[in-house]
């Protein structure tokens, strides 16, 4: 039994203000990408390690990674994530049974994250998220006019790595339309009556997407080195 780490990473930096793929802005000095993909091999529970990457950028992202992972498979991403996501998919070796989905803006995920995910697919679970209590009152708002207040207690915030059977995520990806406009892995599941589980998030698995996230990032990247 094999793991793949499967890293859609062909999405730009536009919120980030940066004039680079998201996955390459550097945190650190070090990029996004290459955070999330140590942090990933560091669980001992990857096997296989292949990474999305803009067309243009795909030389860069695979010198960035081989130190990390030696045999890292990087191959050109699509227009939309699904399509990117799915041209990954494409390049997991058939002996694989956990694909694991992972934005690489999520580079602080911890180790352990990486390994529960596994596990719960291993027990029987078709797909896997790691969640968070959502702690925020949330509202239903249409133009500007709140309608209600949600119920919280039901609730909760969905992070990444998502893991799944990988025979189940390649059926799943080959009965989609293409270019859909998916933003998670686990959404394709439930709409075709899959079952998706859940495991503990991480606070450190946060996505960085605005240039305060990046604060935050490198707040916690020196707390981690520190005395």
């Amino acid at each position: 039994m094999r793991s793949a780490l499967v890293v859609p990473a062909a999405g730009r930096g536009d919120r980030l203000g940066a004039s680079r793929p998201k996955a390459l802005v550097p945190l650190a000095g070090v990029p996004l990408l290459v955070h999330a993909v140590r942090r990933a091999v560091a669980s001992g529970v990857v096997d296989v390690v292949v990474v999305v990457a803009p067309v243009v950028a795909c030389d860069e992202v695979r010198t960035l990674l081989r130190p990390v992972a030696p045999t890292v498979v990087v191959v050109p991403g699509g227009a939309e994530r699904q399509d990117s996501v799915r041209a990954g998919l494409d390049a997991v070796p058939d002996d694989v049974d956990v694909v694991l989905v992972h934005d690489a803006a999520r580079c602080l995920t911890p180790p352990a994250v990486f390994a529960a995910v596994v596990a719960r697919v291993r027990a029987g679970a078709p797909g896997v998220v790691p969640v968070l209590p959502v702690s925020d009152t949330v509202k239903r708002v249409a133009a500007e006019r709140v309608l209600e207040t949600v119920d919280r207690s039901e609730l909760v915030a969905v992070q990444t790595p998502q893991g799944f059977s990988a025979p189940v995520l390649r059926a799943v990806h080959a009965a989609a339309v293409p270019g859909a406009a998916a933003t998670d892995d686990a959404g394709m599941l439930e709409a075709l009556g899959h079952v998706v589980v859940t495991v503990p998030g991480d606070d450190r698995a946060f996505k960085v997407t605005r240039p305060l996230d990046l604060v935050l990032a490198r707040a916690l990247l020196d707390q981690e080195v520190g005395p």
